[in-house]
């Protein structure tokens, strides 16, 4: 994947977001959406209710760090509300994997006129792989948390723990997304990866823009579909490739 900017890589999620509305692409969205917003509104539930006992496990109130509470306080809690999202990002993507591949081909069809080589188009055909899929890029994720979770209750050493998480989720939603119109042309995984890190600030830039997204009220809702179709788009810039835009 050829280099991009940091700002039009940042920017593509958001251009994501108005390509779902052009013709032909409406009904391809309708599954993301509702399985997003189904799954958004349980996790946001359940954040809600234990939000102040991770503040409060985060800064006790006899720990040093409660003289740097202005300061610490909201990165604690910009990190408890970036594991909430990916924790809901992780089973939505798992529920939601086939129909995120179908709406990457016919966003690439949409751009560019024909779909990739060889993709099916069929839903049934698509849960297997889309899935398989899914399930390595969880395990690629749970392998890298794990040690920056450990960090992040070491007292002292949480606030880098949380910097780390946050670089991690960005990262990881790059991975996530980029998958979709990657995997669609037979791209492996580690492959995948290997030309995502010839770009890292603008992989980054990326995902914090698709968290971003996440976390704007209602516009949150559409952030799975959106991330996918800005997905397509920002490989196929990458790629050079001729679209209709």
């Amino acid at each position: 994947m050829p280099d991009t900017s940091i700002f039009t890589s940042f920017l593509m999620p958001f251009r994501g977001l108005a390509l779902l509305f052009r013709t032909g692409l409406r009904r391809y969205v309708f599954a993301p959406l509702l399985i997003n917003i189904l799954i958004f509104s349980l996790t946001a539930w359940i954040g809600v209710i234990y939000f102040e006992q991770f503040i409060d496990w985060a800064l006790p109130a006899d720990s040093w760090m409660r003289y740097l509470e202005w300061l610490l306080w909201p990165l604690f809690a910009i990190t408890y509300v970036v594991i909430a999202f990916y924790s809901f990002t992780l089973v939505a993507n798992l529920i939601a994997s086939p129909f995120n591949s179908i709406l990457a081909a016919q966003v690439e069809k949409t751009l560019t006129g024909k779909l990739p080589e060889d993709h099916s188009g069929s839903i049934v055909k698509e849960i297997i792989p889309a899935i398989t899929g899914e399930l390595g890029k969880i395990w690629y994720f749970v392998l890298r948390a794990i040690p920056v979770l450990i960090l992040m209750i070491i007292p002292g050493l949480n606030a880098i723990g949380s910097v780390l998480w946050l670089l991690l989720g960005f990262w990881f939603l790059s991975i996530e997304y980029a998958d979709y119109p990657m995997g669609n042309h037979h791209i492996r995984p580690a492959d995948q990866r290997r030309q995502l890190r010839r770009q890292p600030f603008q992989t980054w830039a990326f995902g914090a823009a698709a968290n971003l997204l996440m976390m704007i009220p209602v516009v949150n809702f559409a952030a799975m579909p959106a991330t996918v179709a800005g997905a397509t788009l920002w490989r196929l810039k990458s790629a050079d490739t001729r679209m209709a835009l």
